[in-house]
């Protein structure tokens, strides 16, 4: 019976794979190790797959997505994955981004991962650009951007949730569990340098995925990563 189960099991996992495939989806994280990534390492250990699940915990570093043959970029495409926030954690997504071995990312945008950290800027928020705000008692809106005011994050810490990042041409919309949280167009002429503070790669081109370690206290999850190139 266990060999059974094993070989459904198996099989289970070979359709959806395919399947996958079929649509054009594919996995860029295995659930095992590190293949295909490459971090900055700026605090070392930050980044560590148990259970199948990457786990971001420890300090500021960030974990670039190189591929296969470390050149991978990306220009129109749909990244779908499955997050999960713990109390007070902070994270993020880049796109367009390249490696660096420190800071925090000089180009790209990122896109929040913050349920209940004292940041307001929360889940769903094209940071900087497009900020799904939740604000705390006596907090002051952060200046640059447009703002978004929600009572509470549409992340809850603790459950995984489905966020997707699509980028067609100057179009970007990130949803979160199916809601789209940002509908954004890049305009034409845009210059990051007059439109925001401290953030002058706000801008689209081309690049790779960056995952984000924060802080110290912070402690994300990722898992079920696929992106799927568009025209």
């Amino acid at each position: 019976m266990l060999k059974q189960l094993t070989l459904t099991a198996l099989a289970a996992l070979a359709f959806t794979s395919a399947q996958a495939a079929d649509n054009g989806w594919v996995s860029i994280f295995n659930g095992k190790d590190l293949s295909g990534w490459k971090s900055n390492e700026e605090i070392p250990g930050v980044f560590t797959v148990e259970n199948g699940e990457l786990k971001v915990s420890g300090g500021r570093a960030h974990l670039f997505y190189v591929g296969d043959k470390g050149d991978a970029s990306f220009k129109n495409f749909e990244l779908k994955l499955k997050v999960k926030t713990t109390p007070g954690s902070n994270s993020g997504v880049y796109f367009h981004t390249q490696y660096q071995e420190k800071g925090w990312p000089d180009k790209g945008y990122e896109c929040q991962v913050n349920s209940t950290h004292t940041d307001p800027k929360k889940t769903g928020s094209l940071y900087g650009v497009v900020n799904i705000l939740a604000l705390l008692d006596g907090q002051k809106e952060p200046e640059g951007g447009r703002h978004i005011k929600v009572p509470l994050a549409p992340s809850t810490d603790g459950e995984w949730f489905d966020y997707d990042i699509k980028v067609e041409g100057k179009h970007i919309v990130l949803s979160v569990n199916g809601k789209v949280t940002v509908d954004h167009t890049e305009p034409e002429g845009w210059d990051p340098v007059k439109a925001l503070k401290n953030m002058m790669g706000r801008k689209l081109s081309e690049g790779t995925f960056a995952i984000q370690g924060h802080d110290p206290k912070s402690t994300t999850y990722y898992k079920d990563i696929f992106v799927k190139a568009l025209p």
